[in-house]
């Protein structure tokens, strides 16, 4: 498990300021073979106008392809290395499978180097390793796991996520996430053993604005900053109390409150 790093106070950008100790990780180059070329859009669309503000300027990276689907199927394979990945907050994990492929995956927290995995439904119920939710015991703990059979991984896939099978009946497994809301999905789908590596992920401070940048994030403003052409909550003179029935976003949405989960979701 990776640890917290603290600095020193000797700036005001320093006080507080804290990283994650990537002692724990290989060093080592990542496979070119399974890297790909990454362009920046800024929070651009098609048309060239930004639709996702405060996005841009975020230093160079490359992109690293993950295997999601993990369809190579009782095939052991060896964890080459536990790696940083700029794209997303989890650890990723290099495997050379028995027939010499090298694939990313995510890594689990816990596994390390040389260490053997396998996706296999006669898989042992060890970290790291992918097998079919009905040969899972109830209450294990899972993270990457899919929705739709074959489709790959497609939950609890960020830095620390995880979950738990609490059920299995006529067919489908019930899975309890951390929010509390229960997924329902095919008992057989594919899902892995463990929680996602860099727990201590959200506790991470940035500590300054810098930072912040390097990462693609630009300045935000507040509403009641502003003026009232430019946002609802603006004018007034001094510090004024937004002054409407509800929150809204600089286009008049509602802000808070407001359900956008569609009523129709993963129904056919």
């Amino acid at each position: 498990m990776a640890t917290i790093k603290k600095y020193k106070p000797t700036s005001p950008g320093r006080r507080g300021m804290t990283v994650n100790d990537f002692s724990v990780l290989d060093k080592k180059a990542p496979e070119k073979s399974l890297m790909a070329p990454m362009t920046s859009k800024s929070g651009r669309g098609s048309a060239g106008t930004i639709t996702t503000r405060h996005r841009g300027g975020a230093v160079k990276r490359r992109f690293r392809i993950i295997d999601f689907k993990m369809n190579k199927i009782d095939i052991p394979a060896r964890v080459e290395s536990i790696e940083y990945d700029p794209n997303r907050s989890a650890f990723i994990a290099l495997l050379v499978f028995a027939d010499g492929e090298k694939r990313y995956v995510l890594a689990t927290d816990g596994l390390k180097k040389d260490d053997s995995i396998i996706f296999s439904e006669k898989a042992p119920i060890r970290n790291g390793n992918r097998l079919p939710l009905r040969k899972i015991p109830l209450g294990t703990t899972i993270c990457n796991f899919e929705l739709f059979p074959g489709k790959g991984a497609q939950v609890a896939r960020s830095a620390g996520s995880s979950a738990k099978l609490t059920a299995l009946d006529a067919g489908y497994a019930h899975i309890s996430l951390p929010s509390g809301v229960v997924k329902i999905v095919s008992e057989e789908a594919y899902a892995t053993v463990g929680q996602v590596s860099n727990v201590n992920y959200n506790k991470i401070v940035i500590g300054k604005a810098g930072r912040a940048r390097w990462m693609g994030k630009r300045p935000e403003v507040r509403g009641s900053a502003m003026n009232p052409c430019d946002h609802p909550h603006g004018g007034g003179e001094g510090c004024q109390p937004i002054g409407l029935k509800h929150p809204k976003t600089p286009w008049g949405k509602p802000a808070l409150g407001y359900k956008t989960r569609r009523k129709k979701k993963n129904k056919k």
